[in-house]
């Protein structure tokens, strides 16, 4: 029996286990080479020798995603590189020390990936016993340390983001806070600056983290002092934020989001049109290798069913084939609404520019001459289909809060709908009101509402699947589809956010003041068509509203 061919990734993972597991020996050589420098300082293939041995180290281990160990190995090689082709009076002892030192650096390093490897080094009990009562096996959080010697301030932050769904452990000096990070790196640190220590002390411990992991931690500074010199220090350590205190919990979640939020979207989703299986897979695997998710069509009359079914940011398209021509079939997909944006970019072997001119005037975003170049095909397809995601979302989106518009959401909503009926399942729709909104405007002006409205966009977003789908469905109001969610668990999840987001604090030059929501929750089992399963939310959501407010109300 022939064994199967071991996919890229696979090769990949056994390259990155055998660099790591040599990785010991090879420091050890670098530790020899080092020791013969000491004893002929002026011997320039010596460091050459060690010069070269950092530059593969930072190269190899960037390739394999060991990123912290690249950049200090990054930064021996500079270290090494600012003595080559120097006098030999150059290399001083000073300078062999400073050497040896980032040898101890990759050698500490070295030793936690060689253990991350194989299983994770045994952590401190207080700190594993903290994390397994905490968070258990869910990694899924942004979690956020957050170290300040005021016990008040630090639980009313720490309160605060996890009614926006972030993870927090909370620390009041810096050296615990250290113990913390060497076990598990956050996604980010927020940290004051002053401490019984000292006035830097904050900005301090995190400048030394960052140089023994060898990499910045993403930090936000906190602190009383507004000062030139305080923002400077914060810069200097790395921070990326710094809010004076007393910090409003909006504005650092707003920070937060930025920090943390991914920034790769989903992959372009390519239809490739062509008569020819090969040429068309060709292509396809060319724009795969780019990271995109391509579908081949081969015949052209099933055109319709495959832009229903894959929903393609862009067309690929051959010009010539035997049983359309190209041009008609951009005219037959610009005659339908849904895609009269779609962009189409020809791929042939046509030369002739008239006829290529000819050919974009239907409306075509670009005109590709086989063979093309892989390079060319990728940033060609890779812009257009950029350009449409943008345009997109600014025709589902809505602008203050990002979240699906009234138009995307119930279109959605149907969509939903219609996948119930199919396969069955459980489906839930949920419409939710801010109590009470016109007199925060009335009171706190128009700017402090929008504030409250993004406040609770960002709950209802961060705190719920990706599978769900959260819009804003006009002023106050917004609406979320549940999939695959009992009306029971539904009640439970919203009531939870309902009590979370009244406990946020949201600041005006009147005072401070917390809001409550309204909800009310339909389920498909009972209401079968889109109008009578939004009817009865919103009914439901009428009574809640009758009731006192505050509160969620289930249909029936």
């Amino acid at each position: 029996m022939s064994t199967p061919n071991p996919t890229v990734q696979e090769r990949i993972a056994k390259l990155r286990a055998t660099f790591i597991e040599q990785l010991p020996e090879r420091i050890a050589q670098a530790r020899d080479l080092l020791s013969r420098l000491r004893d002929a300082p002026g011997d320039p293939a010596t460091l050459e020798e060690i010069h070269r041995f950092f530059h593969s180290l930072k190269g190899t281990g960037r390739s394999f995603g060991l990123q912290k160990l690249g950049v200090a190995a990054s930064q021996a090689e500079s270290w090494t590189a600012s003595r080559i082709d120097s006098p030999v009076e150059s290399i001083t002892p000073e300078w062999l020390e400073q050497l040896e030192r980032y040898l101890d650096l990759l050698a500490s390093m070295a030793d936690r990936v060689d253990a991350e490897n194989g299983g994770r080094p045994e952590p401190a009990r207080k700190i594993q016993k903290e994390y397994n009562e905490v968070y258990g096996m869910d990694r899924r959080g942004r979690l956020v340390y957050l170290c300040d010697d005021d016990v008040l301030t630090l639980d009313q932050l720490a309160s605060q983001l996890r009614c926006f769904g972030f993870k927090t452990m909370t620390f009041t000096d810096p050296n615990t806070l250290h113990a913390a990070v060497m076990n598990r790196k956050p996604d980010v640190v927020i940290m004051d600056i002053m401490f019984p220590q000292g006035h830097e002390a904050g900005t301090d411990a995190i400048y030394a983290l960052n140089q023994e992991i060898g990499c910045n931690l993403a930090t936000i500074f906190l602190s009383a002092r507004g000062d030139f010199a305080a923002r400077l220090g914060a810069v200097r350590a790395g921070g990326e934020a710094y809010f004076l205190k007393p910090v409003r919990a909006l504005e650092l979640v707003s920070a937060l989001d930025a920090m943390t939020s991914p920034q790769q979207s989903d992959p372009f989703r390519i239809l490739v049109v062509d008569d020819e299986p090969q040429v068309a897979e060709y292509h396809a695997l060319i724009l795969e290798g780019a990271g995109m998710v391509t579908r081949s069509l081969t015949d052209p009359s099933r055109i319709l069913d495959e832009l229903r079914e894959f929903r393609s940011d862009l067309v690929l398209m051959d010009m010539y084939m035997p049983s359309c021509h190209g041009q008609d079939l951009a005219r037959l997909i610009r005659q339908m609404p849904d895609h009269v944006g779609l962009p189409i970019v020809f791929l042939s072997g046509e030369t002739d520019r008239k006829k290529q001119d000819t050919a974009m005037r239907i409306g075509a975003e670009g005109f590709l001459t086989k063979p093309v170049n892989p390079d060319d095909l990728v940033t060609a397809v890779a812009v257009r289909a950029e350009r449409m995601r943008a345009l997109r979302s600014l025709m589902t989106r809505d602008s203050l809060t990002g979240l699906f518009n009234h138009t995307t959401t119930t279109q959605l909503l149907e969509s939903a709908i219609a996948s119930f009926q199919r396969g069955g399942g459980t489906l839930c729709f949920t419409m939710i009101d801010i109590d009470r909104f016109k007199s925060v405007n009335d009171t706190h002006g128009h700017p402090v509402g929008d504030q409250v409205i993004m406040a609770l966009a960002r709950v209802l977003h961060q705190r719920l699947r990706n599978s769900d789908v959260v819009g804003r469905y006009g002023g106050e109001e917004f609406a979320v589809i549940l999939q695959d969610t009992t009306l029971d668990r539904a009640a439970r999840l919203i009531n939870e956010l309902r009590l979370d987001f009244g406990r946020v604090q949201f600041y005006s030059p009147k005072g401070t003041f917390s809001c409550t929501f309204s909800a009310g929750i339909a389920s498909v089992a009972r209401h079968a068509s889109l109008e009578s399963l939004r009817e009865a939310a919103d009914r439901a959501l009428y009574l809640a509203k009758n009731n006192g407010r505050n509160r969620v109300v289930l249909d029936g």
